[in-house]
């Protein structure tokens, strides 16, 4: 069975940094790339980054040069570095990994985990 385990998040001001971590169990970690989600109240889940199983990222434009995703697998974990954070960073951060089929994403682990609040906020 997947485990998926958001952490890292809290209460930071504009400006500040946070650095997200995923733990992910009942899997072979290595084989998947992984994305970083997030969803602030009343919007829907966008998706913030992507890393592929050899290294390679991806980035929404809204995030571009301020966050960084990395992986390490031998701890089957992967993190989201967030610096010079904004009050719109506010959300509930989520991982998970999976596809998109047009506009819908289906998570290959069939769940996701509980998230981690990020709060943005002086």
């Amino acid at each position: 069975q997947v485990q998926v385990v958001e952490s890292g998040g809290g209460l930071v001001q504009p400006g500040g940094s946070l650095r997200l971590s995923c733990a992910v169990s009942g899997i072979t970690f290595s084989i998947y790339n992984m994305d970083w989600f997030r969803q602030a109240p009343g919007k829907q889940r966008e998706l913030v980054a992507s890393i592929t199983t050899s290294g390679g990222t991806n980035y929404a434009e809204s995030v571009k040069g301020r966050f960084t995703i990395s992986r390490d697998n031998a701890k089957s974990t992967v993190y989201l570095q967030m610096n010079n954070l904004k009050p719109e960073d506010t959300a509930v951060y989520y991982c998970n990994a999976g596809r998109f089929y047009g506009s819908s994403y289906v998570s290959t682990f069939g769940s996701w985990g509980q998230g981690t609040q990020v709060t943005v906020s002086s």
